[in-house]
């Protein structure tokens, strides 16, 4: 029987979630046509009067009804590969929708956001995260998350180290390197950020935080010896050691957090409300092929989900770490993503240079 997500939280969550909801700073002026609607936290240019936490769809006049409908997933691993594992759903959206559907590859939480916010991606699956930061700026509006017969799936927070490695418990990482996926994932960042310092680890503070770019490269960099420790979704991490790139003996658990919704699944809010129910109906219909039912998990439909329920515990851990899912954190969070992938690609590109280094052509040096 399936139950909801509050109902199999254990006590620890459900007093996180209590906590008072942080100060939010004046909502911007309302876009034309907008005055004087209710907005909650979502920005500029979308109103919520029904007060369920997305966006309305718009008058008749600015709904959409678009020829190809583009969908994108969540980067938390290689995009290319998940252009190969949605291939099959990809196919049945072309066919229950009467839409040619294409995939879009995008690298970065950021980019999947701004292009559901530019309308340029129709549907789209984001990270436990950034579905907060599409729903409250790219007007995304969560209906489904994947999951199996019983109920839709849930993740844990695993914090891993080497399994040769010294590292027993949380205190023995002070003073060492640890692996965050990116400023704006929730088990990858903002999730140790509100657990860590009730627990005596205190992120930056305590340890130096390395932003690796996605939960398979902070898998594979504890297993390379490139960081000391990560926190990483445990459903990312099963389905690394099913597929075979990594083992799962030379890593130890030394923690795990209480569970979070996976990924949503999300449509543009302005789509014409005939086609949202459309699409709403083809996801909650479709299951898996044997394939893909492998490559994500052991899971093999959609359940129904709503952004206000489910997401509530994000919502938690967001206010408790005082993480807004505003404008300004996000553009301050996709800053952070830039840079750490910038030097990451430095990083890749030095010992090419060194290699190239005495092969290179003699530079005249330069003049004072």
């Amino acid at each position: 029987m399936r139950r909801t997500f509050l109902a199999t939280l254990p006590a620890g969550l459900l007093a996180l979630m209590a906590l008072p909801a942080m100060a939010q700073a004046p909502a911007p002026a309302p876009t034309s046509g907008q005055a004087g609607c209710f907005r909650g936290t979502l920005d500029e240019g979308y109103c919520d009067e029904n007060r369920d936490m997305v966006a309305d769809t718009p008058a008749a006049a600015r709904q959409r009804d678009p020829s190809t409908l583009v969908f994108a997933y969540t980067p938390v691993e290689d995009p290319a590969l998940y252009a190969s594992q949605f291939r099959p759903l990809i196919d049945h959206l072309t066919r229950c929708t009467g839409k040619r559907t294409v995939y879009f590859q995008v690298t970065s939480n950021a980019a999947q956001v701004e292009a559901m916010r530019s309308g340029r991606l129709h549907i789209a699956g984001f990270s436990t995260g950034p579905t907060a930061f599409a729903v409250n700026l790219a007007g995304a509006v969560p209906f489904a998350v994947k999951g199996g017969p019983d109920g839709f799936e849930s993740y844990r927070v695993l914090m891993l180290v080497r399994a040769d490695s010294p590292f027993r418990t949380l205190a023995d990482l002070k003073g060492k390197r640890v692996a965050h996926t990116s400023a704006t994932s929730n088990s990858g960042n903002l999730a140790p950020r509100a657990f860590f310092p009730g627990l005596g680890l205190n992120p930056d503070a305590d340890y130096r935080v390395l932003y690796s770019g996605g939960h398979d490269r902070s898998v594979m960099g504890v297993n390379a010896g490139d960081y000391d420790a990560a926190p990483v979704a445990s459903d990312v991490y099963s389905r690394m050691v099913s597929r075979g790139q990594v083992k799962g003996e030379n890593f130890r658990v030394i923690w795990q957090s209480d569970p979070f919704p996976t990924s949503s699944f999300a449509m543009a809010h302005d789509l014409r409300p005939e086609l949202q129910d459309k699409i709403r109906q083809c996801f909650l219909e479709y299951r898996f092929p044997e394939a893909m039912v492998r490559d994500l998990g052991g899971n093999d439909r959609f359940w129904p989900a709503t952004y206000a329920e489910q997401w509530a515990p994000v919502r938690a851990v967001a206010d408790a770490v005082n993480a807004p899912y505003s404008r300004a954190a996000f553009d301050e969070e996709s800053r952070k993503e830039l840079e750490a992938e910038a030097r990451r690609n430095a990083a890749r590109s030095a010992p090419q240079t060194q290699e190239a280094a005495p092969h290179a052509t003699p530079q005249a040096a330069p003049r004072p």
